[in-house]
């Protein structure tokens, strides 16, 4: 399918609505439908603000009214009801209020937009009542936060906007927002910083950006980061390090090999994250090299960590099944001292569990302590530290014959257990300090370290099969440590010219990033793979010992400029000068510098409240470490993607959707050099097209959906070497996924609930000369759980009907399969 297909059919169905349907009046983008008046008739039947559109000439002639004056909150008020808290907003005349609820563990949170806090002597609002905590905050952008923080349970609360003039009772000139506690957790999370570093609304941002929350994280029962991406559009596995939770994933078709923290750069492909202390994964679509320097034009993958809360949390939970696996986790949190300007959280994880392959055993240790220091009114430090330990053999999954089959067990090893010690620790600890210099102008600075030290004794593949039967294999003594620095300073600024309000960030970051690895090996006798042998001695002679070890570092300087040039039409703007140095620390000695401008530009129109159309462009760049046969050093991969898309938020904000199509081109990939095939040279090229839907939120009081579709052509478009046309390795044309939970809301079986899931990735090429093909594959998942005051019970079942298939290849000697039926039970508690 060609781009200009792609960009005319989803122009088309952007417009859909206004060209086919003239009966149908849109209103102008400064009507409000109050949240607690709407109907399900009022989403077909809005009002009619004169002549409607009939063609897209006269649509895109209408001018729209002047933005809003954000509406003045003067006072807040609670109102004790036996229906629950009323929490009555004061403003200076009668308004209507547009919110988003989200709630999580004991919390109820409301954001207001277009409203700011106007109190008298204070900048925020903060009461006690025996059940709750109330607190009201001003938000960027015009908005509102109160938060109900239940100290028992779930709290139930209403907000209310009533002007002062009103009696102190609520009438049916009133606005009310209503969130009760005997709703679940929604799947929607409204904004997200990962694409601009602000706390921004998804529908503002001109890029496919998912956040996965914690209550799909829970609700699945994920214990790796692959098992919530499985919830993203066009995402799929490639690697799988030693057969743990190590690897990269392949976005848009191409792969990204490491993943970024709060914003800063984490670990690589031989490292991997314990998600006990993600509060939530976002992904960003698409080249971010504006923000994030280096990286692969398909995207990123962005994980947020659980903060210290102001009221003390506690929750223990107990998860075992199949296959001995058992796996008791802990999450507290709370303030240190009575003025609560000191918080702390600390989650801790252990698992013990076997596996559906023979042989294999794993033990993982997992700590993470979080500080939160309130230095003053507008300065706050925030201090963590991870520590990760696993024991696992070294697992290279199974291999395929020569004429393409699948003939082993998804069982079978094929390594020697007896010569295996393999383990693995990663150390992760940063800092965030920000200040505040007045409600427009703020100054953040961010570190993070992490070390990854992996090694012992290995049994590693040495090749494809031998006469289809006997697979080569080393067994290997080594150690490959791996350390990384990131420094990270913005500064971020509000202000106004003219009618025309600017969202500023200036900011530089250094990351260092050093590898060491040193090894001995030997050869091993061939394993049959039909008959394996599973005890052999270990070899007396190695190899003299070898070490490699490189350090990289980069320099980014960006500007960008999120540009409101109308209440619904905004620009964002930027740019990004990188330098990075690449030096070899070994014999031989050598060292590469290059430098790359990486800019992105992309805008949003708003038609209506509830629709956002935007198209972008945006760049990526990676360096290439190497010389060409001429001795001249390799310039950066280079990447660009024009995407145009279309969000929608629908059923008063609770459901969202994006609609996506997009074109990226990398260039200077390394090919063959035909003249002399000891060198490469950089005339290689990939292409990937696609289309991508996403669709998360709830859909009616404890209904929760979460929904992707993608279809990805990802192909190598010039190359010496790999045939032109061969899909990139991993990338699966279509890919789909759908997941439901229900929790009934009344009655006597209320809290009980269930969900059901299914997931299927079409036939992916195992390597890049395409020469097999992981089969497609279509899993159903399933769970069924019960929500009592404090206690919830869960029993998940994943692949329910036990379907064989393949996760992700290597190579044709290196492929790891799913596991099959499994079954998961849970049990934990909240105080």
């Amino acid at each position: 399918m060609k781009t200009t297909q792609l960009l005319h059919g989803l122009l088309c169905f952007s417009t859909l609505p206004l060209l086919a349907a003239p009966s149908l009046a849109v209103p102008e983008p400064s009507a409000v439908v109050p949240i607690s008046r709407i109907k399900d008739r009022d989403l077909f039947e809005l009002p009619a603000r004169g002549r409607p559109a009939t063609t897209v000439q006269e649509w895109l002639s209408q001018t729209p009214p002047p933005p809003q004056a954000p509406v003045q909150v003067t006072g807040v008020r609670l109102n004790p009801t036996d229906a629950g808290l009323e929490i009555i907003l004061q403003t200076a005349s009668p308004t209507q209020l547009q919110a988003v609820r989200s709630v999580e563990d004991k919390t109820l949170t409301i954001e207001i937009s277009n409203a700011v806090l106007s109190l008298p002597n204070q900048q925020s609002f903060r009461a006690d009542t025996p059940t709750e905590t109330v607190t009201a905050t001003q938000l960027e952008g015009n908005r509102i936060q109160v938060r109900v923080i239940g100290k028992i349970t779930l709290p139930n609360a209403s907000v209310i906007a009533q002007p002062n003039s009103v009696s102190q009772q609520p009438d049916e000139d009133e606005e009310e927002i209503t969130v009760t506690g005997a709703q679940t957790p929604s799947y929607r999370v409204p904004n997200a910083s990962t694409a601009t570093r602000t706390d921004t609304p998804l529908r503002d941002i001109p890029a496919s950006i998912q956040v996965i929350p914690r209550q799909v994280l829970e609700d699945q029962k994920a214990e790796r980061l692959q098992d919530a991406l499985q919830n993203v559009s066009g995402v799929t596995k490639r690697g799988n390090y030693g057969g743990g939770a190590a690897g990269g994933f392949v976005i848009r078709g191409f792969t990204q090999e490491g993943n970024f923290r709060n914003g800063l750069r984490d670990n690589n492909f031989y490292a991997f994250p314990e998600i006990a202390n993600i509060e939530r994964v976002e992904v960003l679509k698409g080249p971010a090299s504006i923000l994030f320097g280096q990286v692969e034009p398909g995207g990123i993958i962005n994980l947020i960590t659980k903060q210290p809360l102001s009221e003390p949390y506690y929750s223990v939970e107990f998860t075992a099944g199949s296959y001995n696996f058992y796996r008791p986790t802990v999450d507290i949190s709370g303030p240190l001292n009575a003025e609560k300007t000191v918080l702390y959280r600390l989650n801790f994880a252990y698992q013990n569990s076997g596996s559906f392959r023979d042989f294999v055993n794993t033990e993982r240790f997992f700590v993470a302590p979080a500080l939160t220091w309130k230095i003053g009114r507008n300065t706050t430090l925030d201090i963590d530290f991870e520590y990760l330990r696993e024991k696992s053999p070294f697992d290279r999954g199974l291999v395929i014959l020569d004429d393409n089959s699948f003939a082993l067990p998804i069982n079978r090893y094929l390594n020697y257990p007896s010569l295996d010690n393999y383990s693995q620790t990663v150390y992760r600890g940063g800092y965030r300090f920000e200040h505040r210099f007045s409600d427009d102008w703020r100054i953040r600075n961010s570190f993070l370290v992490s070390s990854f030290d992996a090694g012992g004794l290995s049994v590693n593949t040495a090749g494809d099969l031998i006469d289809n039967q006997f697979t080569p294999r080393n067994f290997d003594d080594d150690r490959y440590i791996v350390q990384n620095y990131g420094v990270q300073t913005d500064l971020m600024g509000k202000f106004n010219t003219g009618s025309i309000a600017h969202q500023l960030i200036l900011g530089f970051d250094f990351n260092r990033n050093t590898s060491f690895y040193e090894f001995e090996s030997a050869s091993l006798s061939p394993n049959d793979i039909f008959n394996p042998a599973f005890d052999i001695p270990r070899p007396s002679i190695l190899s003299d010992p070898a070490s490699f070890s490189d350090r990289t570092d980069t320099w980014g300087i960006y500007l960008q400029d999120q540009v409101a040039l109308l209440d619904n039409l905004k620009l964002l703007v930027g740019g990004r000068f990188d330098f990075s140095t690449q030096r070899s620390l070994s014999d031989p000695v050598s060292k590469q510098f290059n430098d790359a401008f990486s800019p992105r530009v992309g805008i949003v129109y708003q038609p209506s409240q509830a629709i956002s159309l935007y198209a972008s462009y945006s760049t990526s760049f990676r360096p290439v470490i190497g010389i060409s046969a001429t001795n001249s050093p390799f310039k950066p991969e280079r990447g660009k993607q024009f995407e145009v898309g279309i969000k929608g938020e629908f059923l008063d904000g609770k459901l969202a959707a994006t609609l996506a199509a997009f074109e990226i081109t990398k260039s200077n990939v390394l090919t063959s050099d035909p003249n002399n095939s000891r060198f490469s040279i950089q005339v290689g090229e990939q292409q990937s097209r696609g289309i991508e839907l996403d669709v998360i939120g709830e859909i009616l009081p404890g209904w929760n959906v979460i929904a992707t579709y993608a279809y990805i052509d990802a192909r190598v478009t010039e190359d010496n070497e790999v045939p032109i046309g061969n899909r990139l390795d991993n990338s699966a044309q279509h890919t789909a996924s759908f997941w439901t939970t229900y929790q009934i809301q009344k009655g006597d079986l209320k809290g009980f609930g269930g969900g059901l899931g299914f997931f299927f990735a079409g036939d992916r090429p195992g390597d890049s000369l395409n020469t097999f093909e992981l089969p497609s594959y279509f899993r159903t998942d399933a769970t069924v759980f019960y929500k009592r005051d404090q206690w919830r019970f869960a029993l998940n079942i994943k692949n329910l009907f036990g379907v064989e298939y393949y996760e992700t290849a290597q190579s044709r000697a290196i492929i790891y399969p799913g596991a099959p039926f499994t079954v998961q039970g849970t049990v934990s508690f909240q105080f």
